[in-house]
């Protein structure tokens, strides 16, 4: 049973049905939040015109491993900001908390990441904690779907 549908029975939108990436972001978030043991305020500033810039379910996939990765450092609460935007043919999504800075916790690289091209950039916080940046190099799903 795919992890949306057990945490989020009425709710649940699969990757493949979400029109946006603002959707999808949030399709994966909210179970993630609503099942932490601590308070985390979310932020979210994702255009809901921007399209999802790779295959739904590994972006899905990918965006859930890397919330899950910062929801760790903030057991006993704190914030989450989701942003993104588009230039030049990239979408870079930036995920930043207010846990500890990067060299003082842990960071894998979802196997997601690579299964789409995606490409990680871990930085510290200007304001503390710890920052990742998604970068996807072109929608390449609409392509696909063309094939």
């Amino acid at each position: 049973m795919d992890w949306w549908l057990s945490t989020m029975s009425n709710q649940w939108i699969a990757p493949e049905s979400c029109p946006s990436l603002a959707v999808l972001v949030e399709t994966v978030t909210a179970p993630l939040l609503i099942q932490h043991s601590a308070p985390i305020c979310l932020e979210m500033d994702v255009d809901g015109s921007l399209e999802i810039p790779a295959d739904p379910s590994q972006t899905a996939e990918l965006i859930r491993s890397l919330v899950v990765q910062l929801l760790g450092e903030m057991t006993a609460g704190g914030d989450l900001t989701i942003t993104a935007h588009q230039s030049a043919g990239r979408v870079v999504l930036e995920l930043a908390d207010s846990g500890c800075q990067v060299g003082s916790r842990p960071r894998n690289t979802p196997m997601a990441a690579a299964a789409i091209g995606a490409t990680l950039d871990w930085q510290d916080g200007s304001q503390g904690g710890a920052v990742v940046k998604i970068t996807f190099a072109r929608n390449d799903h609409s392509d696909r779907l063309a094939a």
